[in-house]
């Protein structure tokens, strides 16, 4: 072999080792959140741009925020998640249980609306939302309905077999609804009796199907057996861009809010990478994109719409957020497994 080709081998063999390194070097992040909608957008639209700039991978562990909270307080002590989003509610429960660390300041971080900062930057907003009334637009046109303008229109006689319902046990939008007329009947947070007393006879007779998740609501839609049932307005645009006939109404007591929010997970494996997704996540750059992709609506206000349709949407929204109602989180988690099962006997039996 000549010294020109030994040293071209040499060199060939170097570039492979160090090629070889830096390929082990790449590393994982896992994020616990919501699949179907949320999934889509961040691991099409907003993941990526991250992943080539830090030679990360970022993969997306799927489920309701109960079944995120019931991951990561089972691996507590060696986590295998390194950030997780959940409905603002279940947050609260998870950042009592030692379960977050503290996001680091950041520009990104100041940036965003003061409402969606929870308690001691533990977590932060990612998804504004609310929960309000849909319903069927196609089924409404036919009857000559007026669209539903408050909460208590489930109660209406009209649509008696027509209501769906979320169960209020095992879905935020279920809670939230049943919390809002709770509170319309004379009851708080701290005081559910009215509504657990009253909701059987207002409202029960008039549910078709209590429903552990949203997931069947475009079936039912389609099929003509949902009239009426709480929902945000995120989950309507989605459901209208899959061609579903339906319609956000405003209740004029107030939506509820459902902030979707982030946490860094305490003891984590890679707490730095961790951490820079997560700031990462409230720039301008990514909310623009997932609010593109999925109609995830920013908490940054400094994220734009890409299209004049979108801009209106976020302009309807922010009128919503006027009205809507922010609830006693701390008065419901202590009591929600005694809720759960009073629901589970009396309502959904």
């Amino acid at each position: 072999m000549t010294k020109t080709r030994c040293l071209i081998t040499v060199s060939a063999v170097a570039l492979a080792v160090a090629a070889g390194s830096a390929a082990a070097q790449s590393k994982t992040l896992y994020v616990g959140m919501n699949g179907g909608n949320f999934e889509k957008a961040f691991t099409s639209a907003v993941f990526p741009d991250f992943e080539k700039a830090n030679d990360v991978k970022v993969v997306v562990v799927p489920g309701g925020s109960a079944d995120i909270l019931a991951k990561a307080t089972a691996a507590k002590d060696k986590p295998q998640m390194h950030v997780m989003f959940l409905d603002d509610g279940v947050m609260v429960r998870a950042i009592g249980a030692g379960l977050c660390e503290p996001l680091k300041p950041s520009a990104n971080l100041n940036a965003v609306l003061p409402g969606s900062r929870m308690k001691n930057d533990m977590a932060v907003g990612i998804d504004l939302g609310m929960t309000g009334l849909a319903y069927n637009k196609k089924m409404f046109d036919e009857k000559g309905w007026a669209a539903p303008t408050s909460w208590m229109d489930l109660a209406d006689p009209k649509y008696k077999g027509k209501v769906v319902f979320q169960s209020a046990s095992a879905s935020s939008f279920g809670l939230h609804a049943f919390l809002m007329f709770n509170r319309i009947q004379g009851g708080s947070e701290t005081n559910v009796e009215p509504g657990f007393s009253k909701f059987t006879s207002l409202i029960g007779g008039n549910v078709l199907e209590f429903i552990p998740s949203s997931a069947k609501i475009s079936e039912m839609v389609q099929t003509g057996e949902a009239a009426i049932f709480p929902l945000t307005p995120t989950a309507v645009s989605n459901l209208k861009d899959k061609g579903i006939p339906v319609e956000y109404a405003q209740p004029k007591e107030g939506s509820v809010v459902l902030m979707v929010a982030q946490c860094v997970i305490a003891k984590n494996s890679e707490p730095d990478l961790a951490q820079k997704l997560a700031e990462y996540l409230l720039s301008p750059e990514a909310q623009s994109k997932a609010l593109a992709a999925g109609n995830i609506v920013p908490s940054n206000p400094a994220a734009k719409a890409t299209t004049p349709e979108a801009e209106k949407k976020l302009e309807v929204f922010h009128t919503y957020m006027k009205t809507a109602v922010n609830l006693d989180w701390d008065a419901i988690n202590e009591k929600r497994p005694d809720w759960n099962s009073r629901w589970n006997k009396m309502i959904e039996r």
